[in-house]
């Protein structure tokens, strides 16, 4: 199964990876593996006030900050993954790359880091879920 991994490095997203270890059939060489960070682009004044080369090791730098402990988990538990940043509007990227992806299953969190949260889920939840065919497995 092709599962790619939506992560923000919120709680939700160390929750997801709990989950991940609680449940055996979601772990191993038969599944294949991709996560994705899509982080919110800097205004644009911002991004060229400081530059492109700098925006861009911004973004680079928070990925790994956030890609490090899902590398982390995925390799106590054998599992090779392709890691996938994308600036943008985060739920749009996620819900695009599980499209073009083919996958067969998105995992993320309900609620990340943005700073408005829907009553029930996060802003990014509820978009990607109106805009991903892709099944998709929350956790809160």
């Amino acid at each position: 199964m092709k599962i790619l991994l939506a992560v923000d490095g919120s709680e939700h997203t160390r929750r997801a990876l709990a989950y991940l270890a609680a449940h055996d059939e979601w772990l191993g060489a038969r599944h294949a593996y991709t996560v994705v960070h899509a982080a919110t682009a800097l205004p644009h004044r911002a991004a060229a006030f400081h530059g492109l080369d700098v925006a861009r090791s911004f973004y680079e730098d928070d990925a790994q900050v956030i890609f490090k402990p899902v590398r982390q988990f995925l390799g106590m538990h054998g599992i090779q993954a392709k890691f996938v940043l994308r600036i943008g509007h985060p739920a749009k990227h996620i819900a695009a790359l599980a499209k073009n992806g083919r996958f067969d299953l998105l995992i993320m969190g309900t609620h990340g880091h943005g700073a408005i949260a829907g009553l029930f889920m996060g802003s990014v939840a509820t978009k990607v879920l109106s805009l991903c065919a892709t099944p998709v497995l929350l956790i809160r």
